[in-house]
Parts: structure tokens; sequence; C-alpha cells
């Protein structure tokens, strides 16, 4: 069994931050993903509702999954009949549920979106009582904390961090710790949305503690202008150096994104234009994609090319799962390795 390296140095004040590399694969390696998924409602033209199941990280897992990592899901549901179809689905798409716990009592959360003919989306929700929300007040608790700390990469988001309340929250931050100790590797994707904090210093704080935790971050302009008025490319390319995070996607509001790499800043445009049918889950499917070509030995340029051509696939179909059989080819045979004769 491969040994994991120890946690780097701490870099002097203004000088390189240090890399800590992706590395491929193997076997018994895994993306850990932490968060939520709820009930989905879809308005759609006629006035109907159509059901479905969604969430952030959950959909990001999904993506991991198809293509080609292995991906463990942390998550509370309830004991009803939507948790059994959301686990039977997740099963089938090839993402772990072991440290899927379960609340007698609860139902998932649920949320409704509505789609303008543009494609972007008005989303209301029904959470307050989401299971997920007790996932670090359980008896259950201390064996997802070890989980995590033994995980090779922990995906979690801005919305992850809403979930909890301030205590839960610092348990989860010394689980991020305690993984980073052991040479696990914290991504993190800025993902925010005002309405999941009732107090918007506390969710200023909260993200940049994640930050000085995160190896790599997924940082959308747009997310942070909402945050906290830090509302160029620029300003938040500064803030991610501040934090020290060696490796960052910042997305932009335009099409494209710039790639941070040590000291190094690359753009990376789009591949095409795509009119979007619908913009949910362009950023968890771009994720997905970034992260299974940075472990499958990508550079990070290459990798943001495939979370584009991925993301721009599904923002061509209804809801946050597309198709299988919609999977763009060619990120799928990227991360194929060649056979060996």
């Amino acid at each position: 069994m491969t040994q994991r390296s120890g946690p780097p140095p701490a870099s002097p004040k203004g000088t390189k931050p240090i890399l800590r590399e992706m590395t491929p694969p193997t076997p018994a390696a895994q993306v850990t993903c932490v968060g939520e998924c709820m009930i989905e409602l879809r308005e759609r033209q006629d006035g109907l509702l159509s059901r479905g199941f969604g969430g952030d990280t959950l959909n990001t897992a999904i993506y991991l999954a198809r293509l080609g990592i292995a991906v463990e899901y942390v998550t509370a549901l309830g004991d009803d009949a939507h948790s059994e179809d959301m686990l039977r689905a997740w099963k089938e798409e090839g993402v772990g549920t072991e440290l899927v716990l379960r609340l007698p009592g609860y139902l998932p959360g649920l949320y409704m979106i509505q789609t303008d003919t543009t494609g972007e989306r008005r989303f209301s929700y029904w959470r307050d009582r989401s299971p997920v929300r007790r996932l670090f007040d359980l008896p259950e608790t201390p064996h997802i904390e070890a989980a995590l700390a033994a995980s090779n990469v922990i995906y979690l988001s801005g919305i992850t961090l809403s979930l909890f309340h301030h205590a839960a929250r610092e348990q989860l931050f010394v689980t991020l710790e305690a993984a980073r100790a052991q040479g696990g590797r914290v991504v993190f994707d800025s993902n925010f949305r005002p309405r999941g904090w009732h107090d918007p210093e506390e969710a200023r704080a909260s993200f940049q503690r994640t930050l000085s935790l995160s190896d790599t971050v997924l940082a959308g302009v747009e997310d942070f202008a909402l945050l906290d008025g830090e509302g160029s490319a620029k300003a938040l390319i500064a803030r991610l150096r501040r934090a020290g995070v060696a490796e960052a996607v910042v997305k932009l509001q335009e099409p494209g994104c710039i790639v941070l790499h040590g000291m190094v800043e690359t753009p990376v445009p789009q591949p095409e234009v795509v009119t979007p049918r619908d913009t949910t889950a362009a950023g968890d499917s771009f994720a997905a994609a970034f992260l299974a070509a940075r472990l499958s030995g990508l550079p990070p340029e290459a990798a943001a090319c495939a979370g584009h051509r991925l993301a721009n696939a599904v923002i061509r179909h209804p809801g946050a799962i597309i198709p299988r059989d919609a999977m763009p080819i060619d990120v799928l045979r990227l991360l194929t390795p060649p056979e060996t004769t």
C-alpha cells in the first residue's frame, strides 16, 4: 500500500506557496465529497412539477464516478422512501454510500427550480430540518470524522459550510486539518448562497478559514462578489495568494477561467460558446472533470479544458445530471489511460 506523505512545511510569509501535487489514483484512492442531497422539484413550462434529486457536491460526486474516480459521499438522510430512492440512485451511478448516516423520523430537504428563457434559475428552499445538519452532532460522528481524516481527497463547497452551526463547522475544520496532517488534500468549491447564512460575517470568516485549509480552490468571482464585494478576478487572485492557496481555478463572470498554479496565472477560455438550456450543475460538473483530470495526472490547464467540455455538455440538457450517453466522449477519452500490450 502506498504511504501518504506528511503535510508540507509552512511557507514563509511572502514566498512562493509549496505545491502539493495531485497524484494519479491507486486502486484504493478516492475522493470523499461532503454535502447534502435534496428532493428537487422542477417547474415545467406547463406549470407541472417533475421530481428529481440534487445537491452541488452530490452532482460532482456523480460526475466523478462517471469519469472513473472512486468516490464516497458523506451526508445524512432520513428513513423515508425518498431517502431510499436517493441511495439506490447513487449506488447505480457508482457513488459509495458507506458514509451516509440515516436518521429515523427525518426527511431530506427540498428545493424548487424555476428556469427563465435564458436558462438562468431561481431557487426556493425548504431545508431547515434537513438531517445533514446533524452530521456532526451524532453518536456516529467520530466514525465520519475518522473516515474524512483518512481520505486522500476531501471535496466540499461553500454550501457545505452553510449546513452546519458554528460548533459543528469547527469540528469540520479540525477534521480537515487532521486529513492534511496525514497527507490528504482538500478541494474547495466556493459555491456561495447568501440565503444559507444568517450572519454575513460568519460566512466570510468560514470561507477564509476554509481557504487557508485548502490545497485546490475552485473560486467563482461572482461568489466572492456576493460574499464581500470583491468583484474582480485580480482582487480574488490576490486573496487566494494571501491565503496560501497553491492551486486554484478562478471562474470568471464571462466565459472562461484563470488557472493558478504556484505563481503562474494561465487564462483558459471556453473552447466554444454554448447557448445554455439549463445552467444547473455547470460548476459542479466542471469541478468533477477538473479534479478527475488532475487525479489522472493531467496539468491544471488541460484539466480546466476538460472542465469546460463537460460543463458545456451539461448546460445543453435540463437538470443537473445528463443522460449517460450525453457524456462528452473527448473528456472520457482524455481520462482513460491507454491500453498497454
